[in-house]
């Protein structure tokens, strides 16, 4: 902090304010005073300190937590606050501004630079001793923002520690090839803070770095993509990219080859595409696993990498998001000894989160629980998982085949894609195994004519399909930013027609602030359409049966449906009209 105020000159205005905004009481505020005076220096940043007596706003009840005291300071002191949002930031531009040491030791951070203007980040406002000379030396004007003091400390080291591996990797390679400057290590040790700025290991630093970026950011998803001049790294958060960075296109290529080497590829193979997996930590030694996919382009190998974050698989079906009601269902498909049950929506619907969520609750000491799967997407020690590999001939119909002769009780199949696969499924579940399955369709009742279409006769279908579950991803509304609003009669009803449902007198819309990256969305959660097969619709499964009719005895049954289910998210102000028919299937005529 500024040399010039004492520890207690810098906390007891912030206690002063907070007291007569009525934000805390008078007790309080006079116990952290009287502490504060008893701390002559300290390294631990003021706003620390009043955040570790876990007090709650008397307005809001919501924790002065650092964010908040940072939030409050600036406000009091007319300066802009600002969450910073490391992806909206032009890393390489921004470090050119004012060299580490500078920024380090003023506790600032460049966030923003134009023609005329740049912006710092600075975890001390009482402190601007440093504007004046800065503005004669780079001629430009400078503004204050006031951020979080601890996304600064870590942002700096990141920006310049990252910046400063990129220019060294783009100095020493740009006329190398690429095989040259690899280091076969096998696994990515993230979080190792003090490897950072080893000059020689350049691409090492930026692949760390990207992959513990990535996790912190609750990316699902990874691209590296490459472009004639620079190429691009994006993340995907909560269904939407964002651009990342900007690399050098040799340091790119550079930064796939390594990925390839984790995920033991053929480095060398550039002409066609691979896939491979790495198994990782994070900075909290929590296990993570990418999936890893290559492709040829024009420009070189588009790199994408799904991350399968193993939190992600719950053990409680509530956190999935169904209903008590959907839970039951659910249950009674998946206790029976034997049967087919189904999982079907679109790709990115959360498929693979709700049938690894319920095999980890199947796969207990007295049952054989194995899969096969294209690819292994998450990997559990108490599931056996074999891997399709087509070079070999192993594919789903003779995995399974292969499975049926090892003793197991439960078989899960990746995805039902083609009529042998369907019908080794339904030889499973006939010789008494319970099988689970994926498959694409819109709905629920659209699954029976898929299989029928594929070619699998009714009458076994009939004696072996015990239920079909339909669901999606919802995005959910940002708490911090969504607004109240109304909805037409006519949008209404084009959401929840044929289901008279009565429209909510108010619902909530998105906004977007610093929270949700201006999204207006934060975070996601699965809808579900649970189609049990009772005798009434069992009897329905013929092939010249369509799928409206199924779906009007489904609903019939009890079955509620997607549309019914999203209105339910809307009036709960959990999610917006707008995302709700986005994802919404089309209804039957």
């Amino acid at each position: 902090m500024n040399s010039k105020l004492s520890f207690s000159e810098i906390v007891i205005p912030i206690i002063k304010h907070l007291f007569h905004e009525g934000i805390i009481d008078k007790k309080s505020a006079d116990k952290i005073i009287r502490n504060s005076k008893l701390i002559k220096m300290s390294s631990v940043h003021p706003y620390i300190n009043i955040s570790d007596y876990n007090l709650k706003s008397l307005k809001t009840g919501k924790p002065i937590s650092i964010e908040f005291i940072t939030h409050f300071v600036a406000k009091i002191n007319n300066l802009g606050y600002l969450k910073i949002d490391p992806t909206k930031v032009n890393v390489s531009s921004v470090t050119s501004a004012v060299s580490q040491a500078y920024a380090t030791k003023h506790k600032i951070l460049p966030v923003d630079i134009s023609d005329t203007t740049v912006t710092f980040a600075v975890a001390n406002p009482y402190d601007d001793s440093w504007v004046e000379e800065l503005q004669r030396i780079l001629r430009l004007k400078v503004i204050r923002v006031h951020s979080n003091p601890l996304d600064i400390q870590r942002l700096l080291f990141e920006f310049y520690g990252v910046n400063k591996s990129i220019k060294h990797a783009h100095k020493q390679h740009k006329n190398r090839t690429i095989d040259s400057i690899l280091n076969l290590e096998q696994l990515v040790k993230l979080g190792s803070k003090n490897d950072l700025s080893a000059d020689d290991q350049h691409i090492i630093n930026i692949v760390d770095w990207l992959l513990h970026y990535a996790f912190e950011q609750r990316a699902s998803d990874i691209h590296l993509e490459p472009k004639r001049e620079n190429s691009i790294m994006r993340f995907r958060i909560d269904g939407r990219l964002h651009n990342v960075y900007v690399l050098p296109t040799m340091v790119m290529a550079a930064v796939v080859s390594r990925i390839k080497i984790l995920s033991r590829m053929d480095v060398a193979e550039k002409r066609k595409p691979q896939d491979g997996r790495i198994k990782t930590l994070t900075s909290e030694s929590k296990e993570v696993e990418l999936r890893v996919s290559t492709m040829p382009t024009t420009f070189g190998e588009k790199c994408v990498m799904r991350i399968f974050d193993p939190d992600a698989v719950v053990e409680k079906y509530q956190d999935l998001g169904m209903s008590d009601s959907e839970i039951d269902q659910w249950l009674q498909m998946i206790s029976r000894p034997n049967g087919i049950v189904l999982v079907t929506g679109p790709t990115g619907s959360g498929k693979t989160t709700t049938l690894y969520s319920t095999l980890k609750n199947l796969a207990t000491e007295d049952v054989n629980v194995s899969s096969v799967e294209d690819p292994i997407e998450m990997v559990f020690p108490a599931l056996n998982q074999m891997q399709v590999n087509s070079k070999i001939g192993v594919n789903f119909s003779s995995g399974i085949r292969t499975l049926m002769r090892q003793d197991p009780d439960i078989i899960m199949v990746g995805e039902i894609r083609d009529l042998e696969t369907a019908q080794m499924a339904v030889q499973a579940s006939l010789t008494g195994h319970l099988v689970l399955s994926t498959l694409h369709t819109n709905d629920a009742p659209s699954a029976i004519n898929r299989l029928l279409d594929l070619g699998v006769p009714d009458y076994l279908l009939r004696s072996t399909l015990t239920g079909v579950t339909a669901q999606r991803l919802v995005k959910l509304l940002c708490e911090h930013c969504k607004e109240e609003t109304t909805v037409s009669d006519e949008v209404w009803t084009s959401l929840t027609h044929p289901w008279n449902i009565a429209k909510p007198e108010t619902i909530y819309e998105k906004n977007g602030c610093l929270e949700c990256r201006n999204t207006g969305y934060h975070g996601r959660i699965g809808v579900f359409e649970i189609m049990p097969i009772h005798a009434d619709l069992r009897g329905m499964i013929k092939n010249s049966i369509p799928s409206e009719a199924v779906a009007e005895q489904a609903y019939k049954s009890g079955m509620k449906p997607l549309r019914v289910s999203l209105s339910a998210l809307i009036k709960s102000g959990k999610t917006s009209v707008e995302e709700a028919i986005k994802l919404a299937p089309p209804e039957y005529s």
